[in-house]
């Protein structure tokens, strides 16, 4: 349990374009290097004005959700910087050709160099194969050593404000021994560096965790989306901005590479555009519901067959701006683990600006908010 009642109060809205709710939650999936992307949209959407209450991650989005919730509006970015230009300094910055054949063949010679050598700051070869391990030993559940990663955190994140700060912080991991998947959550648990460490512990790469008693796998396993963890627990009127690293929907794959592409695209999108469907759908469903009982005579509000199916229908609007991450056509199934410095920075530029025209295009989004309708919005043109 958290020490201390976390304290979380709304500051006056600095965004211009959107009519904020009384809660912004940013949701951010799993998916390794490509997570700088989520870096980019982060910078945006703090340069709009848009102040971020509740940040919920699974893998790499609980990295990145971690330095939001663990440092002041004016320390985040460049706590953001510092962790992805430490991840990406191995790999220089290629002045190749700016060609799909040049840029898939520094693509693939990239996450090979991170496959032989690891990513400064996040996780390093063993020096022991684990096949040569002992059995039961954590250099026997893994290739690589995430030790690393917890000395960034807690070089990059104050555990303190995380915990008792004002952006409430959510992270999913599965339990390996029964594989439940949990939510780690600021409201209810006191988290460190060893619950982010969880919720990116993807095997065989890297090892479990162990938090008190018990051993943890990446959340992205079973989902690698927490957006039904925020809906699930929302309590006001929200603005979901959920930053999505692995698109559902592409075109159809014309290359080996792209069948392993958008193989992995499948196996972590989490059916991401579904289950906002669904739920947007329900919720709409419950609005009905909701006028349709505000038309009965007063003579039958106290039945408790209407009570009770009032009760049902009350919920509280929520918007979804959907912001996705498109790949280039030169990147394949290695996108996760090609940190690049060139990758990552056009990761992260490509966030910024998505986040950019989503603002530019929001006066429908605008209106849903201040009318308090709930619906769902992909506002990118790409």
């Amino acid at each position: 349990m958290a020490d201390a009642e976390p304290i979380r109060r709304r500051k006056r809205s600095r965004c211009q374009a959107l009519p904020l709710p009384d809660c912004v939650a940013l949701v951010l999936q799993g998916g390794g290097a490509l997570g700088s992307y989520q870096a980019g949209v982060i910078e945006a959407l703090e340069q709009h004005g848009v102040e971020i209450d509740w940040v919920a991650g699974i893998s790499i989005g609980a990295v990145n959700a971690a330095i939001v919730a663990g440092n002041p509006p004016e320390h985040r970015v460049e706590r953001l910087r510092e962790f992805w230009s430490l991840s990406a300094s191995i790999l220089p910055d290629l002045p190749l050709p700016d060609s799909d054949i040049f840029r898939e063949w520094a693509h693939e010679m990239s996450a090979g160099v991170v496959l032989a050598a690891g990513v400064p700051g996040f996780f390093r070869p063993r020096l022991m194969p684990p096949q040569w391990a002992v059995p039961g030993s954590e250099g026997a559940l893994s290739y690589y050593d995430s030790a690393p990663l917890r000395d960034t955190l807690d070089r990059l994140v104050d555990w303190d404000r995380v915990n008792h700060g004002d952006v409430r912080l959510s992270v999913g991991a599965v339990e390996i021994e029964s594989g439940n998947f949990r939510y780690f959550d600021t409201d209810t648990d006191r988290i460190d560096a060893r619950h982010i460490m969880a919720s990116g512990a993807l095997p065989p790469g890297l090892p479990p965790v162990e938090i008190d008693g018990k051993l943890y796998w990446d959340g992205g396993l079973v989902s690698n989306t927490p957006l039904i963890h925020v809906l699930d627990h929302q309590d006001q009127a929200m603005l979901v901005f959920q930053c999505d690293l692995f698109s559902a929907k592409t075109e159809r794959p014309r290359t080996l590479s792209d069948v392993m592409g958008r193989l992995t695209e499948i196996r972590y999108s989490s059916r991401t555009r579904q289950v906002t469907s669904e739920r947007v759908q329900l919720r709409q469903e419950r609005e009905e519901i909701r006028r349709v009982l505000a038309k009965l005579p007063k003579a039958l509000c106290d039945d408790p067959d209407i009570v009770a199916l009032r009760q049902r229908a009350d919920e509280l609007p929520v918007n979804i701006v959907h912001l996705i991450h498109r790949p280039r056509t030169w990147e394949g199934a290695n996108r996760d683990f090609e940190f690049s410095q060139r990758t990552v920075r056009e990761l992260w530029q490509s966030g910024h600006s998505d986040v950019t025209e989503t603002i530019a295009n929001s006066a429908v989004l605008a209106n849903n908010i201040a009318d308090g309708k709930t619906a769902a919005f992909d506002l990118t043109r790409r």
